[in-house]
């Protein structure tokens, strides 16, 4: 990559930076990851030019990344302090389990897409992000095998919150997941704390369908 491609590419993610911070980011943790992981090396090469722009992209199979404020709004709501085990269902390009990755000990993300999952984990090796698990599953299910998790977030709308989750969701426990119909859904923050369950709407978003056994129809 040139020299003048890496100068384009920091130029669009300075302005990324004072996009988010303008819309309201205010955590320095999520702030500072977003600044970090080199959003471009995420999408496809014809669509690197644009990568940083406040829209998301498409990454094949019918799947997008979403656009840089929603990630951020979304790993801010976590509060991550640096310890935490964290669950992300739909792994999609990479990039959201790539930033929660430089905000926490381990990130497991599971993807139902073969394509997708393959092409995350080469750019995870090519960041040595080594602190993401990842596996091809029904996300819907979570991961039992390496519940509890401090924080889970779901990058897929859903018409509920699937029951699995909330129980592999840690004692204190922070949850984020878009939550509505197959157009339109609320992004929800569920915070478990002492065996109570309280849920916030924190903002309407649009995200692709969330399939499986808990979730939609394929």
């Amino acid at each position: 990559m040139s020299a003048s491609s890496l100068s384009a590419f920091a130029i669009h993610r300075q302005r990324m930076m004072e996009t988010l911070v303008e819309r309201g980011i205010q955590d320095s943790a999520t702030l500072r990851a977003m600044n970090e992981v080199p959003r471009h090396q995420f999408v496809e090469d014809a669509m690197q030019a644009r990568s940083y722009g406040e829209f998301p992209l498409p990454i094949g199979s019918n799947q997008t990344i979403s656009q840089p404020f929603v990630v951020a709004m979304m790993t801010q709501a976590l509060q991550l302090q640096g310890h935490e085990r964290v669950l992300e269902i739909g792994t999609g390009s990479g990039y959201q389990a790539a930033v929660l990755s430089r905000l926490c000990k381990r990130v497991y993300t599971v993807e139902r897409i073969h394509s997708l999952l393959g092409r995350a984990r080469k750019v995870f090796d090519q960041l040595h992000y080594y602190n993401i698990i990842s596996c091809i599953d029904d996300g819907t299910v979570g991961w039992p095998d390496q519940s509890p998790f401090d924080a889970v977030l779901v990058t897929a709308g859903g018409p509920k919150i699937p029951e699995p989750l909330i129980e592999q969701l840690a004692d204190p426990g922070r949850m984020v997941m878009p939550v509505g119909t197959q157009e339109e859904q609320e992004l929800q923050l569920l915070e478990k704390r002492n065996r109570r369950i309280r849920i916030q709407s924190i903002g309407h978003v649009r995200f692709v369908n969330l399939i499986g056994e808990h979730g939609w129809r394929e």
